[in-house]
């Protein structure tokens, strides 16, 4: 079997926990096949925002981002399974929701690229970088899913 033990970090942004779509996102994931492994509620401060979008400093619109994301509870969540960090950006969409193909998240559910409702890890990396700046380690729940056998050969 694949490595089916990968993980990416997804965030679920303030404009979707405002507009109700925490299900229906949740939902896309599961439906999929992964499994979710860590999930909380919070609001993020400035300040780890501003760590966990460091690669976007004196990007024009960061303080705009800093500022939107702490705005509003988020929630953040760690997915595992087969190829999830390439799948998951495939199951977002374009980061402009106005170039995601209808069928994605962003691609049904937002129009705008500051309102684009979620945020996926872009590689690796990333996703490593993002989960342990996010969670502790404790908070990571190793567990088997009893639909495994159903997803994975």
């Amino acid at each position: 079997m694949s490595n089916t033990k990968e993980r990416t970090f997804i965030c679920i942004k303030p404009d979707a926990v405002q507009r109700g779509l925490i299900g229906k996102i949740f939902e896309r994931f599961e439906q999929r096949g992964y499994k979710l492994v860590a999930m909380k509620m919070l609001k993020a401060t400035k300040s780890h925002l501003e760590i966990h979008y460091q690669e976007l400093q004196g990007k024009p619109f960061f303080n705009d981002l800093v500022g939107y994301m702490s705005s509003g509870p988020v929630i953040a969540m760690v997915w595992e399974g087969l190829d999830v960090v390439k799948q998951a950006r495939q199951m977002l969409g374009a980061t402009n929701p106005l170039n995601s193909m209808p069928g994605t998240i962003r691609g049904d559910f937002s129009i705008q690229t500051g309102r684009n409702i979620v945020h996926g890890s872009d590689s690796l990396p990333s996703a490593e970088r993002e989960i342990t700046h996010w969670f502790k380690p404790e908070e990571l729940c190793e567990w088997s899913s009893a639909t495994a056998t159903w997803v994975y050969e």
